[in-house]
């Protein structure tokens, strides 16, 4: 072969491998150098079950809607577009995802491209430039020229790309944006299934436009929410707020919103500041939300006097003041002062007679419930006050004397009751069944026969224990074994449920309509122990599903249910601790005794 035809033929294959290598580059740019067209994340949720979370990937849209019901906090959607659009993976480089073909066949191009130039070497004696730019042109200039060219139809395509799938996110967009507006509209419209009950007292979906608009509102939040090194860990109690916030800007109030934080001890101290909260605030609600550093007095009458139609502010934590928690009348005055009315939508703290939840009703000749309080209460006493039946009740835990109130007030309504938990091995022991080392209670012993008769009198099916899961100690790489109740061997110590009493247990609930739940089955911080609770809220997720109400009363069912995962498919999870286990005891709450009465 001559020197000519080898030049050529060496020259085509350099040209096929650089046309070969744009191609390949053309489709991968608009995968690659759009990072952020080929998974984007748009989610309006914000712990809402009302708005779904977009997800574009791999060329398709996805619309994830965890639920369908109105029964969690209404989130908020007043960002624009772009605001709302989060890369799922980090912004990368184009050759950090480089495909290896890619760059063997630059390689190799660039090896022959290098023999070329060997070859050819003789010829730049003799003709210098004009040899050098004869030779560049079937290689390195045409390489250069089309892989500009694929670059510009890869951008092109990439454009083309992020518009088709923005119109299609803005549409979208569009629908969750009015289910929201709808929402908002009528705050008060809850599940289909319960009856709204407020206790006879007032809510904050009671006042029209006119009794709100220019008026200051004292809000009594429950923003306690967890910190960690002054990074909120879980909102869930902020996005719990939003609803009352939202429609009282919606009716142009100015809205002052007041919480604690912590148990500062008689004092200021950072680490108990809302400070972390005012941010997340803003972002929900989709407006600023300025951080005034009192709770009373001139700072805040001044910040009071600025504020405009919809504006929102947030008080320091009202535990600064050792006033708050004795409910000093002063101190309730003074935080009063600066408003026309006063919404309480802190149910976890609804149990506390302070300064913030029921002192300043007394200078606020409107006081009305926040929607949170307000489904609270539609939940923890219309449904459980007027079931749908069969109604039953689960309670759980450690001791009986904790829950003893509770056991007794669900005996009078329940159709029903299953006991687990460690308090389950009293009214074993009480039945005469040798315990082992399992957590008994011998000071309870006749209340546990007391309260079966009682629900042996009232016709109450009790469910207990047949089989449990014992271990030699208390800790999570504890020896295990499953037994029967009247098998557990000296030494031992139950610390679950068994599959016999589970089963008897679903079987229980499976007709049921109403069904709540205090307290867990089992040890179910340690994993081994932890099949009790998380078979019970995977049956009453199912039950949901069924038009079953169910409900979750506090405390560290609330926990077991979030640890399984299920929390979103309960009818409602409370917020409150204290306050729903004497809500459920049947006693009053100050905070909601002080509220306005409603119009009969």
């Amino acid at each position: 072969m001559s020197t000519y035809k080898l030049q050529f033929v060496i020259g085509m294959v350099c040209l096929l491998l650089g046309i070969v290598s744009c191609l390949w580059r053309s489709n991968y740019m608009v995968k690659y150098r759009v990072p952020n067209l080929n998974t984007l994340n748009l989610n309006m949720n914000d712990g809402s079950h009302l708005f779904p979370t977009i997800i574009i990937q791999s060329n398709k849209i996805k619309v994830q809607q965890s639920a369908t019901k109105l029964n969690a906090s209404l989130g908020t959607y007043s960002h624009p577009v772009s605001t709302q659009l989060h890369q799922s993976t980090s912004s990368t480089s184009v050759d950090s995802k480089r495909p290896k073909i890619l760059t063997i066949i630059d390689g190799i191009r660039a090896k022959l491209l290098q023999f070329l130039d060997f070859l050819l070497s003789p010829f730049k004696l003799l003709f210098k430039k004009e040899t050098k730019a004869i030779i560049s042109t079937p290689t390195s200039f045409i390489s250069q020229t089309v892989s500009k060219s694929m670059d510009n139809i890869a951008l092109a395509k990439g454009k083309r790309y992020a518009a088709q799938k923005l119109r299609e996110v803005d549409e979208l967009i569009a629908q969750a944006k009015a289910k929201k507006e709808a929402a908002i509209t009528e705050p008060g419209r809850w599940p289909p299934n319960i009856t709204k009950y407020t206790g006879g007292k007032k809510s904050v979906g009671d006042l029209t436009e006119s009794q709100l608009r220019g008026k200051r509102v004292l809000v009594r939040c429950d923003l306690n929410v967890p910190l960690e090194k002054g990074v909120i860990t879980d909102d869930t109690r902020i996005r719990g707020s939003i609803p009352t916030i939202a429609y009282l800007v919606s009716k142009g109030a100015k809205v002052l919103l007041t919480s604690h934080l912590g148990r500062p001890k008689g004092g200021y101290e950072a680490k108990f500041s809302l400070a972390p909260i005012a941010p997340r605030l803003s972002a929900l609600l989709g407006q600023k939300v300025e951080l005034i550093p009192d709770c009373r007095g001139v700072a805040v009458g001044k910040a009071v006097a600025n504020m405009k139609e919809g504006d929102v502010v947030l008080l320091e934590n009202s535990r600064f003041y050792p006033e708050e928690e004795k409910n000093d009348k002063s101190f309730a005055k003074e935080l009063a002062a600066n408003a026309d009315l006063f919404v309480n939508d802190a149910f976890g703290t609804a149990h506390r007679a302070h300064g913030s939840t029921e002192g300043v009703t007394q200078f606020l000749p409107t006081a009305v419930a926040g929607f949170l309080l307000q489904k609270e209460l539609d939940y923890l006493q219309g449904a459980v006050d007027q079931p749908k039946r069969p109604f039953a009740a689960i309670v759980g835990g450690s001791k009986v004397s904790s829950k003893i109130s509770v056991i007794e007030s669900m005996l009078n309504k329940v159709d029903k009751l299953v006991l687990g938990g460690g308090m389950v091995f009293t009214f074993l022991k009480a039945r005469g069944i040798n315990v082992g080392k399992s957590l008994v209670e011998d000071d309870q012993l006749e209340l546990a026969k007391k309260l079966e008769k009682i629900a042996a009198e009232k016709g109450v099916k009790l469910y207990l224990a047949s089989d449990v899961v014992v271990a030699d100690k208390f800790a999570a790489d504890a020896a295990n074994k499953i037994v029967d109740v009247n098998e557990i061997p000296d030494g031992w110590m139950g610390l679950d449920i068994g599959p016999k009493t589970i089963k008897e247990i679903q079987d229980g609930l499976s007709d049921c309509k109403t069904v709540i739940w205090n307290g867990p089955m089992g040890v179910f911080e340690f994993d081994a122990f932890a099949k009790g609770t998380n078979a019970i809220a995977t049956t009453l997720a199912g039950l949901t599903s069924k038009g079953c109400i169910t409900i979750i009363g506090g405390g560290d069912s609330v926990a077991a249910v979030e640890k399984a995962g299920l929390a979103e498919k309960m009818s409602h999870i409370s917020t409150g601790g204290g306050a729903s286990l004497e809500l459920l005891e049947g006693k009053v709450l100050p905070g909601v005794a002080a509220l306005n009465n409603a119009a009969l």
